[in-house]
């Protein structure tokens, strides 16, 4: 018999036992190294639960991300006046003094309600509400409302009257101006 350990080939053997004989010795050698199906059964579970649980993690913060988000977007609405506000108190409090001092006069009081409008008017700047103030422009359906028209010399469709200016936050209108507009005169 061969020696496990000794590799030299018996020479009593022919070449295709030979082969044989070597391919069951790789082959024994490749069990004891490959695992088998139950085992990487096994570690493909492992993975897949890992894989799940990190899925699960990542769905739970994303959860939490749009949350936080839909709070921030709550909060900057409830809370977006807040600096215009903040500047309107001044104003409160110059019209209060106003009216708290008994002993003025006419001049005084129209000084305190210059005064008055001119921190109104910095509130407003500070806060990007412009004036719509159209006299002798053209009539803008999208800044204007037409109250009425009245013949006039001149152009047709042009602001000839502002009965009350409006106002815009950025490019948005808070409130169209009111006119009156040309119309051709009747020949």
């Amino acid at each position: 018999m061969q020696n496990m350990n000794n590799q030299t080939p018996d020479p009593t053997l022919s070449e295709t036992d030979a082969a044989a004989s070597s391919d069951a010795e790789s082959a024994a050698g490749q069990a004891e190294t490959m695992p088998s199906l139950e085992e990487m059964l096994k570690v493909a579970e492992l993975k897949a639960e890992e894989h799940h649980d990190a899925w699960l993690r990542a769905k739970a913060e994303g959860e939490n991300i749009r949350r936080r988000a839909q709070d921030d977007i709550a909060k900057a609405g409830k809370f977006a006046a807040e600096k215009f506000a903040g500047e309107l108190l001044a104003v409160k409090d110059s019209l209060e003094a106003a009216l708290a001092n008994q002993d003025q006069n006419a001049e005084a009081l129209h000084a305190g309600v210059e005064l008055t409008l001119r921190q109104l008017i910095a509130a407003f700047d500070k806060s990007s509400i412009k004036e719509i103030n159209p006299l002798d422009e053209k009539f803008d359906p999208h800044q204007h409302q037409a109250i009425s028209q009245v013949e006039a010399d001149g152009e047709s469709n042009r602001v000839i009257n502002v009965l009350q200016k409006g106002y815009a936050l950025h490019e948005r209108i808070l409130r169209p101006a009111l006119v009156v507009v040309s119309k051709a005169r009747a020949t």
